[in-house]
Parts: structure tokens; C-alpha cells; sequence
């Protein structure tokens, strides 16, 4: 039941006060009203400069305990308005904005491009030839410098010059024997070739053995032949009168080792008047059908051509011989 001054709307005691009653607006704020708290400066003990709150060492005694703020800096030179005196007191950040685009130069457009990256490239190996050859830098960092690598191409030249000395062969001296240059075949090479002066048709044919010394002595290392081919040409005719042909083998270094080359002498000629003829059938005639017992010797030449192992080529040799003694000797009925 409503009684009088009350109506059916708003009422306050009629709801339960659940404490301090605020106006919706208006009224007070405590945190407003308080007092404002000075910033912190975490520098001020150690710029030099402001208050210092540390008291260590006789450091700040003078000084309150408080925080003392920072005097605000002086105004620059410049400022002569109130505006700009007002706005030096106060920091003033200063930001750059950036760009609101790349500008792309035409060089580093350039520099975008497979040509460009390439000229990139050699610049940048001429620069390094460049501090190479100047001695700054290496060929593989620090390593083979231009001076390194002057000592290290000669040593290698060395080395390998040393080794050339040792390994490639010399052509060695040929000589041969005063006394008997020719000596009479045996075993199985003489039984090859027939011993024959024949005078219908003129012609001749023996073998022999060509007694020649060899000199290693300039060689390091053994020499070896792979064959030696020979040629025998009459001195005073200036034919042909024998072949021959001396196998591969080996011969000691620093020596004087013997070989002897097995010869093949044949000759034919038109008649038995042939002065070659004549003079090699003399020489090998029986010595009973001589006075003295003494047979005319034989002249001729005699060229060595030697393939041997470690040169290119082959080399030739040639020796003259005169008044050889013939290495058969005929019977005494021979024609």
C-alpha cells in the first residue's frame, strides 16, 4: 500500500545498501589527486652529471637522499621564439622516415643481370691477381704466394732435372778390337750361313762375329738395346759387302762390357775380275799359298745403327776399319 509522498516509481530504501554510494558523474578521484611520482633515472649515480643516490666513498653526502631531477639542458644558440625556446627544454626525438620506395640506379640494375653478376666476377679475380702479384694474398689463401711459389717451381724444375740427369740414357762410345775386329762365328749361327767363294758366278758369302767394346761410363743406370741393326761397306768400292742384327740386351753402367754382332757377309758380282771381289778373296785365302805366310787384310766400314731404350730415336754410329784380318780362312785347293 502506497502511503502519502509515495509512488509506484524509483525508491532507494527500498533496496539493500551495499555500501559507499558514488554518483554516476562527477565526484572525486584519489588517484588523480595524488601526488605525481618523479621517473626514475637509473644514470644518475653514474653520468656525472645529476644527483646521486649512492653515498659509498664520501659519493653524494651533500646531497638529499631524494631523487634530485636532472636540470632541463640549456636552449640552443638558435632559438629566439618562445616556441623554440619552449620546445629545446623538452627531448625531442628525432626519427628519419624511411623511403617510401627503392629508386633502382641503372649500375645496380645492372648488377641484377647474368652480364653484370659476370663483370662482378672478374673484378673481383683481377683484383685478386692483382694483391697476388703485389704479394698480399695467395693462390689458395695464404698459401703459394707469388714468392712461395717462384721457390716452389724451382725446386720441382730441379727435381725434375735431376731426375732426367739420372734416368734418360747416353749414346755410348763404340770401339773395336785392334787385333782381331772380326772373329769366326760358331755353333748355330755359323751353321746358318754357308762358307762359299764361288767364281762361276762371281760371289761370296761367310759369317762372322764383329768384336766391339762399349762405353757405359757417362750412363747412371744400365743401358739397354732393343736392337742394333749393321751395315758393312767396302773402303776401297764403296758397296756393300754385309749385313748384320744384335738383339735386345742390357748392358752395365759405368763400364766397358764386350758384345759381339753377328755379321752376315755376301756379296755378287758380275765376274772374277771384280776388284771386290779379288780384294776379299785374297784376304781369305789359305796362307800356305802365301810366301810369307801373311794374308793382305781387309778395309772396310762399318755403321752401327742402335735403337736404344729411353730415346726418341735411333742413333747411328760409324767406325772405319783398315787392314782387318778375314775371319775364315779357305782351303788350300779352293777355286
Amino acid at each position: 500500500m502506497l502511503t502519502g509522498g509515495q509512488s509506484a516509481g524509483y525508491n532507494a530504501s527500498s533496496f539493500f545498501a551495499a555500501g559507499r554510494l558514488e554518483p554516476l558523474k562527477g565526484g572525486r578521484d584519489e588517484e588523480e589527486e595524488a601526488p605525481e611520482v618523479q621517473t626514475w633515472d637509473v644514470y644518475a649515480d653514474f653520468n656525472n652529471a645529476g644527483p646521486r643516490y649512492s653515498t659509498a666513498f664520501g659519493i653524494g653526502q651533500h646531497q638529499e637522499a631524494g631523487y634530485h631531477q636532472l636540470p632541463p639542458p640549456p636552449p640552443p644558440p638558435g632559438a629566439k621564439t618562445d616556441g623554440d625556446a619552449d620546445s629545446a627544454q623538452t627531448p625531442v626525438e628525432l626519427v628519419t622516415v624511411p623511403a617510401l620506395g627503392p629508386e633502382w640506379q641503372l649500375s645496380e640494375m645492372k648488377h641484377m643481370t647474368k652480364s653484370g653478376r659476370r663483370e662482378i666476377e672478374s673484378e673481383k679475380r683481377q683484383e685478386k691477381w692483382k694483391a697476388w702479384h703485389r704479394g698480399e694474398t695467395g693462390l689458395c689463401g695464404k698459401w703459394f704466394t707469388k714468392r712461395f711459389l717462384a721457390f716452389f717451381i724451382f725446386g720441382v724444375a730441379a727435381i725434375i732435372g735431376t731426375i732426367i740427369a739420372i734416368t734418360i740414357p747416353r749414346v755410348p762410345g763404340l770401339s773395336f778390337n785392334s787385333s782381331t775386329p772380326l772373329i769366326a762365328a760358331t755353333g748355330s749361327y755359323n751353321a746358318s750361313i754357308p762358307t762359299q767363294f764361288s767364281r762361276y758366278p762371281a760371289n761370296f758369302s761367310f759369317p762372322a762375329y764383329a768384336d766391339i767394346q762399349v762405353d757405359t761410363t757417362s750412363n747412371v743406370i744400365p743401358l739397354t738395346f732393343n736392337h742394333i741393326s749393321a751395315q758393312v761397306w767396302d773402303s776401297v768400292s764403296n758397296l756393300q759387302v754385309g749385313t748384320g742384327y744384335f738383339g735386345s740386351d742390357t748392358l752395365p753402367a759405368k763400364s766397358y762390357p764386350k758384345i759381339q754382332v753377328p755379321l752376315n757377309f755376301s756379296y755378287v758380282a758380275s765376274n772374277d775380275s771384280d776388284p771386290t771381289w779379288i780384294e776379299w778373296y785374297n784376304a781369305c785365302k789359305n796362307t800356305g799359298l802365301y810366301a810369307n805366310g801373311s794374308r793382305p787384310g781387309v778395309n772396310f766400314r762399318l755403321i752401327l745403327t742402335m735403337d736404344i731404350a729411353g730415346l726418341p730415336s735411333t742413333q747411328s754410329q760409324s767406325t772405319q776399319v783398315d787392314a782387318a784380318p778375314c775371319p775364315i780362312e779357305l782351303s788350300i785347293d779352293a777355286a
